[in-house]
């Protein structure tokens, strides 16, 4: 004889509701992300990332120092533009958001590397040394580098991991609502109003308090 299992068959409880706070969740992170590490971006930047001193005249010296800007724009440049796909994000749908959240990524991704390579930099202050010392073979001495290259390279971080969760949950977040869009159609035009009775006071009030003239005829 057959039985019929009396025992319920457990249900996921990961609906609709699960998956849609998975994307609030996600969506709040991205762009905390994203914002902290554009404003880390452009504020270690602008910070000196290495200092020097270049030779002047018989046995001087001079204190030299290059901050993020004199060293590569890259990083702000891209910090810009990954506020800009930020924003960008939930304008588009589909294709297009999984196109701008590559761009985010890759913004990030790209302005990490440049701090990075700008940690052990150079030439920025060989430049300054040489237009100080009117020659164009002078070099820095005793050259030393900050952390503000590496604060630089945290914040890109961020941004990547802003994209890296867009392209991920990208299509869980909601986009721009096309509410108050024009489609074109012509919208109908509204009857005239009636002229008020000026046997009805009340319908006069009314039309005192639109700011009609009850006097006018319509």
């Amino acid at each position: 004889m057959d039985y019929v299992s009396a025992v319920p068959t457990p249900r996921s409880e990961a609906g609709p509701d699960a998956a849609s706070t998975g994307g609030r969740r996600s969506l709040a992170t991205a762009l905390v992300l994203g914002a902290i590490g554009a404003a880390v971006v452009l504020l270690s930047s602008g910070q000196t990332w290495a200092e020097g001193r270049a030779a002047i005249g018989a046995g001087g010296s001079l204190p030299l120092s290059a901050d993020g800007g004199d060293v590569t724009g890259v990083p702000t440049a891209l910090a810009i533009v990954g506020l800009a796909a930020l924003v960008a994000v939930f304008a588009v749908r589909s294709a297009g958001r999984l196109l701008v959240s590559a761009i985010l990524a890759l913004c990030g991704a790209g302005a990490a590397a440049s701090a990075f390579i700008g940690a052990g930099d150079s030439s920025a202050l060989d430049e300054k040394a040489a237009r100080v010392a009117g020659n164009t073979a002078a070099t820095i001495d005793s050259l030393s580098h900050t952390a503000w290259p590496y604060v630089t390279a945290v914040g890109s971080l961020l941004i990547l991991m802003a994209g890296l969760l867009a392209l991920r949950y990208g299509k869980q977040w909601p986009a721009m609502s096309g509410r108050y869009e024009r489609d074109g159609t012509p919208r109908p035009r509204r009857a005239p109003r009636r002229a008020p009775d000026p046997e009805r006071p009340e319908e006069i009030w009314k039309a005192l308090d639109r700011g009609e003239d009850p006097t006018r005829e319509a």
